[in-house]
């Protein structure tokens, strides 16, 4: 694999000579092999996921894969008579995945070549090498986090929570409590670094500098005194929604500094950038401290910028900024703080970050 190829985030299976072996409107019966059963497995425990692209009948072959134990594994199946390449494009979009991380295996070279016609990006594998992908570097993260391994099932939740939005009748902020949010925010333990090196690398429209911190930086500010290195995370009544953010502040006496602020996409919906930045506004009026918070525009997080200015964060000067010191190109964004109250849509449970401060649930 080139250096420039990035981990497959999702390997679309076509079913009849690939998955399992016959065809299943031909055969009427069809079976897996156990080395191929072993593949699914494996890379759904390495956080990658699987979606189905097949010419066949959609509840005879759904049912046949739930009827060999398989169907729990894949999000997203397409089943049907159109082209490959539409299902394949279909999927990305809907897993917001770009189109490089995405896989194609299929038992047929025109198969393989329509969809490598219309979507180049994407690769494409024949079925002979099933039984080998657990040995290829692209499906093979060098670590795997908590998050990857339930990876799918907080998926396949997101899917169920899009169903039920689209049929709520009422107000997004009534949709938003019907959930039972709640957000956790804590103090990065040592196993959380590899996910939290991750989003500052993967997180580009809701980070507010868009940089990387390395997992070497971000261990040896675990025990630096002037930092607090925390990691945002959120369920509700579908399922945990995994690791979701991270929060760097830098402290002194007279102001806390927003070193970075990143949080997933997936949770734009739930305003948790906008909360984050309430929570923080409050624990800082709490310890009586200025809030200072740097940014540096990039070509995809206008939404940051838009989320500091309506949380008031202005670039007044100010005393405390004198002892910080901004990279080229980075702002440093100013805020006297007031406490503010609780949302009314998330629970938020954080820790303490002043003597003043508390631990629990935001009240």
């Amino acid at each position: 694999m080139p250096d420039t190829d990035p981990i497959v985030k999702c390997l679309i299976w076509d079913l009849d000579n690939t998955l399992w072996k016959g065809t299943l409107a031909e055969d009427g019966h069809v079976e897996i092999d156990d080395a191929v059963r072993d593949v699914v497995v494996g890379l759904d425990a390495r956080g990658v996921l699987q979606a189905v692209s097949s010419r066949n009948d959609h509840d005879e072959a759904w049912a046949r894969l739930e009827k060999l134990g398989l169907g729990e594994y894949f999000v997203l199946p397409h089943i049907g008579w159109g082209p490959k390449s539409e299902s394949v494009r279909e999927i990305a979009k809907r897993l917001n995945f770009s189109l490089r991380t995405i896989a194609f295996i299929d038992d047929l070279p025109s198969e393989r070549a329509e969809v490598r016609y219309h979507l180049p990006e994407v690769r494409c594998y024949p079925a002979e090498q099933a039984r080998d992908l657990l040995d290829l570097p692209e499906f093979s993260p060098a670590v795997v986090t908590v998050d990857a391994r339930r990876r799918r099932r907080m998926y396949q939740a997101g899917f169920e929570r899009d169903q039920q939005r689209e049929r709520f009748q009422g107000a997004d902020e009534d949709f938003l409590r019907s959930l039972d949010l709640v957000m956790h925010i804590t103090e990065a333990r040592d196993e959380e670094i590899t996910r939290v090196e991750e989003l500052t690398l993967r997180t580009s429209q809701m980070n507010a500098t868009g940089v990387h911190y390395s997992d070497a930086v971000l261990r040896s500010l675990l025990s630096d005194e002037d930092h607090d290195v925390l990691v945002v995370s959120m369920a509700d009544r579908f399922g945990p929604h995994g690791a979701v953010g991270v929060v760097l502040v830098e402290k002194t006496a007279r102001a806390w500094r927003i070193k970075l602020l990143a949080t997933s996409c997936r949770v734009v919906s739930f305003g948790a950038g906008a909360v984050l930045l309430r929570w923080l506004t409050d624990a800082a009026a709490r310890a009586g401290v200025h809030l200072v918070a740097d940014f540096r525009r990039t070509e995809r997080n206008r939404m940051m910028e838009v989320a500091y200015r309506f949380a008031g964060f202005t670039t007044a000067e100010c005393a405390c900024l004198a002892a910080f010191s901004s990279s080229e190109g980075t702002q440093c964004l100013h805020l006297e703080p007031v406490r503010q109250d609780p949302p009314t849509t998330v629970r938020v449970v954080a820790p303490a970050l002043s003597d003043s401060g508390r631990a629990g649930e935001w009240l």
